[in-house]
């Protein structure tokens, strides 16, 4: 089944009286489960498409179908309810909030979403624990390492239950091991739970998990590969 469905997308943005296609009528289908890389060049196109496919930015033409719900034809209050409820992110910079706990992170989603204090309670602790980190719950992101900050972002982007999962240059600011047991966390997930991951990444390591890489380059997919 067919989570993200992306048709004719063109994204353009005009400086300086030049029109620059960062994406250039794209075509893609992601199914359920994938754990997909996006791969390319500075400037190929990889965090404009991971943008367009969280809502973050508007498509300057086509259609980016999830579940069947058009995003691109989503008013942005409806857009931002479409997001809190289908997607989760991973971001480079971890945007833990950080004057709160690790539970008190991972929780925060659900408080948007209304959800009952036990569902919430429930949820963390299961998710604290999946990402290794049962037992840091009460701790603040200035007393997390790098590695672990990261490992809370993946447990809050699991929170809301989304269609999946973008990560944008998730292990850029790790070291090796850090890298390494991220990726083993969310191939786990991937597999356990058929939770779906798309990354933009440039860390071959990233690449070499992965079991579809599709390839950017000025805005075109030129290779898409499944292993």
């Amino acid at each position: 089944m067919n989570v993200i469905e992306v048709k004719k997308l063109e994204k353009i943005y005009n400086d300086s009286e030049v029109k620059v296609h960062a994406l250039n009528g794209v075509d893609l289908n992601i199914e359920e489960g994938e754990f997909t890389a996006i791969v390319g060049p500075s400037g190929s196109g990889k965090t404009t498409f991971l943008n367009l496919l969280g809502g973050l930015d508007q498509p300057s033409s086509g259609q980016i179908l999830i579940g069947g719900t058009d995003i691109s034809q989503l008013s942005s209050t409806k857009l931002i309810d479409f997001r809190l409820r289908n997607i989760g992110f991973v971001f480079q910079a971890y945007n833990l909030i950080p004057v709160l706990t690790a539970k008190e992170n991972v929780e925060f989603i659900m408080h948007l979403q209304n959800k009952p204090k036990a569902e919430r309670e429930s949820r963390t602790m299961s998710l604290l624990k999946a990402v290794g980190l049962e037992g840091r719950e009460n701790s603040r992101p200035n007393k997390l390492s790098g590695g672990q900050q990261q490992r809370v972002a993946v447990a809050r982007a699991l929170a809301s239950k989304p269609k999946f999962v973008l990560a944008d240059e998730p292990t850029a600011n790790l070291d090796s091991k850090s890298t390494e047991n991220l990726l083993e966390i969310m191939e786990e997930l991937n597999r356990k739970e058929n939770i779906t991951f798309i990354f933009s990444t440039h860390d071959q390591r990233v690449v070499n998990k992965a079991r579809r890489v599709i390839t950017l380059e000025d805005g075109k997919i030129i290779s898409d590969l499944k292993k």
